[in-house]
């Protein structure tokens, strides 16, 4: 692989900050607030996610012995604080895990499951879809929180230490308090109304029947307990007795403040659904591109077919020397056949027949990647293919329109001394979840099963993502780890924001390995996003450019998207030193930390 040259945002330009921030940070009670830095450099693992005492949380576990797999539990356990509208123990999502000694990826499929009782009409209503406003606040949205179960059985698989201590750094800053930023008000200020439904979620994040004031300290007491209580009995407390209890009456009848009129339907969840949760270890899906092995999560989750056909249709053009115009149409055409086969072919494969494996075959990308011309646009929704069976450039099939995907969640990337590495995405859903915060439990419910196809897309195409009893509703989250030909690890990372996880990190992938960009200016690069649409959302450092333009002069059409994920990644260096990196810009920024930062 090329060595990354600098530009734009190069590690020399912010080695002076990181310096001074490398090390973990003290308690929220003794500071303001913690300094954000997108890039760090150093000895001892390495941390990066959307928030600076999320990312000391994992720190703290890496300086006290910990390995990657306990610093990430610890670092997602407080994002489930100061991230709690993207994340917590009442969502889901997945895990993706090298391990240095074997130098094998591994996965945990951790996402929410729909009752045993739903079927493919949980969403309809009088034989019509929902709304989706209607969907997302109420307890019918509701899955089987998978994240408890996931932080578990990475533990138990992998870890190093015991559960409660790795929970520590999270209880003691749910109880203490964080530091409320300009990205935490704003997205209570967007949730505002409906957080009004709900009388316990409003007590907890609009403080005093406000919102909460930047620099101010937000305290969630109810969550500390809850984190205490895990870490003493196990993640089991959670799925059986007083928790569980609390999670179901709640789902089955949401407390609805009745002065707000709010019409929020139940949910059927069960304590029998809680009990009979399991997450899911599974080998990792794999591409070869470029010479590297690209190792992501297999379906449930479309995250890993979807970039890895993308990669594979991309692997025969030269994306270091084409021209930035050139790059981005090859880009988003190939983006725009793969989400045409995930539409397709994906879903929950305990239901559906998946053909994971030759989604990803050479032979089948080859076979897609010949609609793609130079001077020409393909008109979405383009037809799916069929993996089973590759034909040359066929275009025969039924075209379906790609179903909408809330676009909220959180990533995290942690390497460790040894040189593990963790690749972690999790997720309530939309910002915000459902809305619901468990009474007394200091936790927001997720709102996943609305990931499900309310009702197929095209009634004339097989829709894989239909409600089923004990489904996994497809995700689009790809944490991906890519490793050299001596199975060591090049560079991992991930993203949040729903169906543009899947283009965020398709996109963040060939910047960092075709065009050369360091990792941290791989991420912070303006994002392009093609999902089998009729237009491309585009940032506003693309919308309007003249690359822009044009492309727009070969057919391309674009909608101004004001911002797409939220990547984080760490770089294996040499000599056993790691590069953490973050959002320079996107949520107010991210932290990227390491254990002893480089001279």
């Amino acid at each position: 692989m090329r060595r990354p040259v600098a530009r734009k945002l190069s590690v020399l330009a912010v080695s002076a900050a990181v310096v001074s921030v490398g090390a973990a940070a003290p308690p929220a009670a003794q500071r303001t607030a913690v300094e954000k830095v997108p890039v760090a450099v150093g000895y001892g693992g390495a941390v990066a996610s959307v928030d600076a005492d999320a990312s000391a949380a994992g720190i703290e576990v890496l300086r006290k012995g910990g390995n990657a797999v306990d610093a990430a539990v610890a670092t997602a356990a407080a994002l489930g604080v100061t991230e709690p509208y993207s994340s917590g123990i009442g969502g889901g999502g997945y895990f993706v895990y090298y391990d240095a000694k074997s130098r094998k990826v591994q996965t945990i499929d951790g996402r929410e499951t729909a009752p045993l009782t739903a079927d493919a009409n949980l969403f309809l209503e009088n034989g019509k879809p929902l709304a989706f406003a209607d969907a997302v606040s109420s307890g019918l949205g509701v899955g089987t929180p998978g994240t408890p179960a996931t932080w578990a059985t990475a533990l138990d698989k992998w870890g190093s230490k015991k559960f409660g201590s790795v929970l520590k750094p999270a209880e003691r800053l749910a109880r203490d308090g964080f530091t409320v930023d300009a990205t935490f008000r704003s997205q209570t200020a967007a949730n505002e109304t409906r957080f009004r439904y709900f009388p316990d979620t409003a007590e907890l994040f609009l403080p005093g029947g406000q919102l909460p004031v930047v620099g101010s300290t937000l305290k969630n007491p109810d969550l500390a307990r809850t984190y205490a209580e895990l870490g003493k009995k196990g993640v089991g407390a959670l799925y059986k007795g007083d928790i569980a209890e609390d999670i179901v009456d709640t789902v089955n009848q949401p407390p609805v403040d009745p002065a707000s009129g709010w019409n929020a339907r139940p949910g059927k969840l069960s304590e029998k659904d809680l009990a009979a949760y399991r997450t899911k270890l599974q080998a990792p899906t794999k591409t070869s591109y470029r010479g590297l092995g690209v190792y992501s999560i297999a379906p449930s989750s479309s995250g890993g077919t979807t970039v890895g056909e993308a990669l594979n249709i991309l692997e025969k053009t030269d994306l270091s020397k084409a021209s930035e115009v050139q790059y981005l149409h090859r880009f988003i055409e190939a983006s725009r056949i793969a989400f045409a086969d995930r539409g397709r072919w994906v879903g929950d494969p305990a239901f559906e027949d998946v053909p994971t494996q030759q989604l990803l075959s050479q032979r089948y990308a080859d076979s897609r990647a010949c609609l793609i011309k130079d001077d020409a646009v393909l008109t979405s929704p383009v037809a799916p293919g069929d993996p089973r069976n590759p034909a040359a450039c066929a275009t025969g099939g039924t075209a379906a329109p790609t179903t909408y995907e809330g676009e909220n969640t959180t990533h995290l990337t942690v390497a460790d001394k040894w040189g593990n590495v963790v690749s972690y995405t999790l997720t309530i859903e939309q910002t915000g979840g459902s809305g619901i915060t468990v009474p007394g439990r200091g936790f927001i419910l997720n709102n996943e099963l609305t990931d499900f196809s309310f009702a197929p897309a095209n009634p004339a195409v097989h829709d894989p993502n239909l409600p089923g009893p004990g489904k996994r509703p497809r995700s689009s989250i790809s944490p991906t780890i890519v490793l050299d030909k001596h199975d060591k690890p090049v560079v991992a990372l991930g993203s949040p924001g729903g169906a543009t996880i899947i283009t965020t990190v398709l996109q963040t992938l060939t910047g960092f390995l075709d065009r050369g960009l360091p990792l941290v200016d791989a991420i912070a690069a303006p994002r392009a996003s093609q999902r089998n649409a009729a237009q491309t959302e585009l940032e506003p450092g693309l919308y309007g450019s003249e690359t822009a333009k044009r492309l727009e002069a070969i057919g391309h059409s674009f909608r101004l998207n004001p911002e797409i994920g939220a990547a984080t990644g760490v770089q294996r260096l040499p000599n056993g030193k790691w590069l953490a990196a973050a959002e320079t810009v996107r949520r107010g920024g991210g932290s990227a930390q390491v254990v002893h930062p480089a001279p």
